[in-house]
């Protein structure tokens, strides 16, 4: 069974970075795309960026030139590099496969990490 570990959050000023870090388990990581969503108050959730198993990386257009995905397949890590961070940027970040995986009906989501962007 899938589990996502997310960490690495917290309070920036404006302008700021920081590397958010999502630990999975219990599925054939390498193969997958996997992404890092946000979900920020009175929000949908929304992908940010994702990353193929070969390594091929697509952003959305809000975070294009500031963030960074990467993964280590062989430790089952996901990373988010995020610098030059906006107060827009304010959200929940969770990781997850792109698209998401799914427990029974219903997609499966860890915990994930609040990042804030405030001065």
């Amino acid at each position: 069974q899938v589990q996502l570990v997310e960490s690495g959050g917290g309070l920036v000023q404006p302008g700021g970075s920081l590397r958010l870090s999502c630990a999975a388990s219990g599925s054939i990581f390498e193969v997958y795309t996997m992404g890092w969503y946000r979900q920020a108050p009175g929000s949908q959730r929304e992908l940010v960026a994702a990353i193929t198993g070969g390594g091929s990386t697509n952003y959305g257009d809000s975070v294009k030139g500031r963030f960074t995905i990467s993964r280590d397949n062989a430790n089952k890590r996901l990373y988010l590099q995020m610098n030059n961070l906006k107060p827009e940027d304010t959200a929940v970040y969770y990781c997850n496969r792109h698209p998401p995986f799914r427990i029974g009906t219903a997609d499966y989501w860890g915990q994930g990490t609040q990042v804030t962007v405030s001065s």
